[in-house]
């Protein structure tokens, strides 16, 4: 089974920083994109950022030089850095993570979320 875990969540002052963690754990033969989204109340989830094994990452326009996504592919694991925060990403940040994996000795591609991680930017 495998297993999609964020962390690093909480309350900050605006213009402060968090470091959210996206964990893959288990029967994992690759993860091979990983995307943060959030989802603000009453609103719709939207794509933060991604990554992709071969190294593309991608932005919102909306997190540009403020937010960096990176990867530590022997943890399974991809962070983003969230600086000078403003209440306005206030949001559950969640994970989406592509992982290839063996089942039923066949080689196949799955997508798991994770549970969501909550980031509230007030003073």
């Amino acid at each position: 089974q495998v297993q999609v875990v964020e962390s690093g969540g909480g309350l900050v002052q605006p213009g402060g920083s968090l470091r959210l963690s996206c964990s893959a754990s288990g029967s994992i033969v690759s993860v091979d994109a990983v995307d943060w989204y959030r989802q603000a109340p009453g609103k719709q989830r939207d794509l933060v950022a991604g990554i992709r094994s071969g190294g593309r990452i991608n932005y919102a326009d909306f997190v540009k030089g403020r937010f960096t996504i990176s990867r530590d592919n022997a943890k399974n694991t991809v962070y983003l850095q969230m600086n000078s925060l403003q209440p306005e990403d206030t949001a559950v940040y969640y994970c989406n993570a592509e992982i290839s994996m063996i089942r039923a000795a066949m080689l196949g591609h799955y997508s798991y979320w994770g549970q969501g991680t909550q980031v509230t930017v007030s003073s």
